[in-house]
């Protein structure tokens, strides 16, 4: 008692003063300069990949590699980032994270090398890890407790309004001054996201000093990057080559090892124990499969308007505007249908409209109408904002208090794998499918096919043929997204459960930051 006045006293503004810093409303805007500049990236990338291909003479495999080593890194040290924050000051990690997050997206734009594109981008990917995590940890030490719903829909509508306006934006930059543009426009974001955070936010950081998982961060990290990297390189290897399958098994080896040694820490930086609940791993599964199919789908649906039918870069953002505008309400669908009917039936109907679209999506060609893509577009859109309303609920919501924190790193760290696993198998998909469709063929230019790019001065029999072989692996793409995201909807009508106790993801992340306690996570995850 004697301790804790003086305490309150001292946090107390001197009478007649008002200070901006820990401001809620200031505070919100601060870092949803981050947030914002993390969602454009999002985006804004996919359109510019064919521009950076021509620049820098890339290949498929290095054009994949540009995706995936930014979002392999962000999957990888999502929670690791909020332990940061946590050790050492929120504010403190989410203005570096900022900063080096602006220092990278200018140094992608300047290096002028692909190795150098991809190895910056990893850097980008880190420093996303390190901001994005802290961003809700600040807002929940700010906010009243009366408000933080509102400030999670503003944070959340902040995230939607960036990832929307990133076709846009990216087409416009690379139509106009170059695809460098698309990261540099990170840098004065990022200057007005420090210069109000300096100001305005104010430092929190977690009461215990738990140890550092490092070795669960270490063989992490080196397992998902061998899976990765052997569904990337499978195509230049070969998917039955010793090295692409030694690779694999390396990867899927260090994996059971990271599951053991998280077994016996006494402070895991992911919980096993999370995993006994079925609700949870079906979440998370839900959320990987959602983002398998968005990040794989865009990914190739940028190549096939840009490089394939010839889109100029503004005409492909508008294009492709629907599949990212509707998130920006699908969203707040999926929050209201999750609170009338469940997780269950929320997460079975968004896959289901996930796998709708893509197999909607499959009789495109470079001749379709615009409206033949348009249509599945919204429906992907909306069954994604299903997926990712009842998929955090699933995993954050039916955790236990005390790993309510984790449990989000969980569901960040899926959706960043899931994106980072539907560009590399995909692609593989398309690049045997074009590979099979040009069998008994020979031609310069033949890798660029699977690009969508159509080497000019073929004669007609053959350019139809180039034609038909990248349509038909991206068919194929489609279909094994969309069996995918079937499936995992199948799962979870069986297996997903409300929770006994249901908190919303708002109410844990607040019962977190007061402390509450309860029994021990064993006894809780069940």
């Amino acid at each position: 008692m004697s301790t804790s006045t003086p305490r309150r006293q001292a946090t107390r503004p001197a009478s007649g003063r008002r200070s901006v810093r820990g401001n809620p409303g200031l505070s919100l805007a601060a870092v949803c300069f981050g947030l914002f500049m993390v969602g454009l990236d999002g985006t804004v990338v996919s359109v510019a990949n064919p521009a950076i291909s021509e620049s820098l003479g890339t290949s498929f495999t290095e054009l994949q590699w540009i995706t995936n080593s930014y979002l392999l890194a962000l999957a990888v040290f999502l929670i690791l980032g909020g332990k940061l924050g946590d050790r050492f000051g929120r504010k403190k990690m989410y203005l570096i994270g900022v900063a080096a997050f602006a220092v990278t997206s200018v140094a992608i734009g300047l290096v002028g090398t692909t190795e150098g594109v991809i190895a910056f981008r990893a850097l980008q990917g880190l420093s996303a890890a390190l901001l994005m995590p802290q961003t809700l940890a600040l807002l929940r030490a700010t906010f009243p407790r009366e408000k933080f719903g509102m400030a999670i829909g503003i944070w959340g509508g902040a995230s939607s309004v960036a990832i929307a306006a990133g076709p846009i934006v990216g087409g416009a930059l690379v139509g106009t001054v170059g695809w460098e543009w698309v990261f540099y426009i990170n840098a004065p974001i990022a200057v007005i996201g420090l210069i109000l955070g300096g100001i305005v936010l104010k430092e929190s950081a977690a009461t215990d000093s738990a140890r550092f998982d490092i070795f669960g961060v270490v063989l992490l990290a080196l397992g998902l990057f061998a899976v990765v990297l052997a569904v990337v390189q499978s195509e230049a290897w070969g998917w039955t080559s010793p090295l692409t399958l030694g690779v694999l098994a390396g990867g899927l080896l260090l994996l059971v090892a990271f599951v053991l040694v998280e077994n016996r820490v006494a402070a895991p930086l992911l919980p096993m124990s999370l995993f006994r609940n079925p609700t949870i791993t079906v979440g998370a599964l839900a959320v990987a499969a959602n983002f398998f199919a968005l990040f794989g789908v865009t990914f190739f649906l940028s190549l096939f308007l840009l490089n394939f039918r010839g889109e100029a870069g503004v005409a492909t953002g508008v294009m492709l505007l629907p599949l990212s505008a509707v998130s920006i309400i699908a969203s707040p669908i999926g929050a209201a249908m999750v609170s009338k009917v469940g997780i269950r039936v929320t997460m079975s109907l968004g896959l289901v409209l996930v796998g709708a679209a893509l197999f909607g999506l499959t009789p495109i060609s470079i001749d379709s109408p615009y409206i033949a893509m348009a249509v599945p577009f919204v429906v992907l859109a909306l069954g994604v904002g299903l997926v990712m309303t009842s998929g955090a609920e699933a995993i954050v919501g039916s955790a236990p208090v005390q790993l309510a924190g984790v449990a989000g790193g969980l569901q960040a760290t899926s959706l960043q794998l899931g994106g980072a696993l539907g560009t590399a198998v995909l692609a593989a998909i398309v690049s045997a499918g074009t590979a099979s469709g040009l069998s008994g063929t020979s031609f310069a230019g033949m890798e660029a096919v699977a690009q969508g790019i159509i080497p000019t001065g073929l004669d007609s029999a053959t350019t139809s043929l180039a034609q038909d072989a990248f349509t038909g692996g991206l068919q194929s793409a489609f279909i094994v997204a969309g069996c995918v995201a079937i499936a995992i909807a199948i799962a979870a009508a069986v297996f997903v459960r409300a929770p006994k106790a249901h908190h919303t993801v708002e109410e844990i992340l607040l019962e977190t930051e007061s402390g509450t306690s309860g029994s021990s996570a064993d006894e809780l995850v069940r």
